[in-house]
Parts: C-alpha cells; structure tokens; sequence
C-alpha cells in the first residue's frame, strides 16, 4: 500500500501576477498610494514580509509575493493591496496561493518501514509518537526553519516563480509509487539542488488543496543564468523527466522599497 509523505508547514504564500496599464502607472497619485501599501506590508509587525517583483519577457507586468504566519494574514495582504487604485485598475493575470512545505520522504520510509516490522500499521500510536519525537529533531534545524520561513535574500536580486505537479499518467503516475520509491527519487533530486547551493535559494510551497497545481517553486539567484542551469539539471533527473508538469514561469528582479511603481 501507498501512503503520502509526512510534510511540515511554514509560512503561507500567495503570489499575484498583474498586467498594469500605462495610464495607471501615469497617475502619481495610484503610484504613490501603491507605493504606501507596498511599504506597509513590506515588513509586518506579526512576521512575514511582501515584494514587488517587476516582470521580464512575460505577458504580465509586476508579480506581488505575500508570505505571512497565517492564512488570514494572507487575506488581509491580498485586500490591501486590490484596495489600492493602481491594482484595482490592474488586470490580475494569474494568482498561486500556497504554503511553505518540507517534505520528509525519507523520515516517512523509515517510519512506515519501522511500522511494518513491528506488526503496526501507518499512523497508529507508535508511528505518531515516533514521528512527534523526529518532527521535534527536525523543526530545531536551522536548515528546516529556512525552508518553512524563508527570508527574502538581501544579495540575490532576480527572482523566478512557477508552479508544478506530478504526472498521474498511465505507467507515469507518481501516486502509485511506494513511499521507497519516492523517498529514493526525492532524495536524487535534492542532491541536483544543493550542487547550486550558495548560488540559488529555492522556496519550495505545497498548494495541494489550496490551488490547481499542486507546489509552487520561487527561486532567487545572484545571476538569472543560474535559473536555467538550475532547472535543466533538474529536468534530467528521473523524477522530473518521468513525473513533472510544469506551468508558466514568471522571471524578474525585485524592487528595492519605494522602487516601483516609480
């Protein structure tokens, strides 16, 4: 039998993705009050942070990333900023709602492997107070915070977002797999990711329930270059080149406070 990974969760995000007419980026005064809304919600007092990411080579202008505590922080962050005259004569060309996610394939094997040697089952009490003791060990790396709370890289300026899921295909369905199956692709791909360490931070958010695809991906990198490598890398691995969809990819660099609209 299959059963779905263990996961951790972070922060929520959402990502809104706008076509914004000359005309409004002509009125001072919808400049300035998005400007206002903007540096609002930079750096809020309850924690999070929100961004403006100018678009290039893209059917759409800005991308505006929200990442908050809660879900409810996320609602307010989407209303303040349509509140504003400048987005409200926008178009909102696409929109990802999301959360930061670890996912513990590995930990789950283990567990799922432990079970089935002692005579128990996934999810009985013994897997859930073994798992509750390994989840502790895992929110106490700071490697896992990051991935749960990301911060926005003061020194990796370009920015690139798209969404993925996993195929579902006859002979090609990622859900069919055993959790060993999947623990030992995971883990490839992840040994394809680190080899950019330093050179790109990835924020991976699971959206499963909460959007049509399934994870978002957002990277940050020094040199736009490195999203190219980096994602053509990727694609070779098995899990990738059998198993993934990708959707459209959205590619800028973010703006300093008070930079845009400007």
């Amino acid at each position: 039998m299959t059963h779905a990974p263990e996961t951790l969760e972070g922060w929520y995000a959402l990502h809104q993705i706008y076509r914004t007419p000359n005309e409004a980026l002509a009125d001072d005064t919808a400049r300035r009050g998005a400007a206002a809304a903007l540096a609002e919600l930079a750096c809020p007092g309850g924690g999070g942070w929100t961004a403006a990411v100018p678009l290039i080579g893209s059917r759409a202008d800005v991308m505006v990333m929200h990442f908050r505590p809660t879900l409810d922080d996320v609602g307010y962050a989407q209303r303040r900023v349509s509140a504003e005259s400048l987005f409200a004569r926008s178009t909102l060309v696409y929109s990802f709602l999301s959360v930061a996610e670890a996912g513990l394939y590995h930990l789950s094997a283990r567990l799922a492997k432990e079970a089935e040697e002692r005579g128990g089952t996934v999810g009985d009490e013994a897997y859930r107070a073994a798992l509750a003791g390994r989840v502790e060990a895992e929110l106490a790396s700071p490697h896992v915070q990051r991935r749960l709370f990301p911060v926005r890289p003061a020194d990796m300026p370009y920015v690139c977002f798209y969404p993925m899921s996993k195929r579902r295909a006859p002979e090609q369905n990622w859900y069919a797999l055993s959790l060993d199956e999947r623990s030992r692709l995971m883990n490839a791909h992840g040994l394809t990711g680190r080899r950019y360490a330093g050179r790109v931070v990835q924020v991976i958010t699971g959206a499963i329930g909460l959007d049509a695809w399934e994870w978002g991906v957002t990277l940050f990198a020094r040199d736009p270059l490195d999203f190219k490598k980096l994602v053509t890398d990727m694609r070779f691995d098995e899990v990738s080149a059998r198993y993934a969809e990708f959707g459209e990819f959205f590619v800028g660099r973010l703006a300093a406070d008070g930079e845009w609209p400007g």
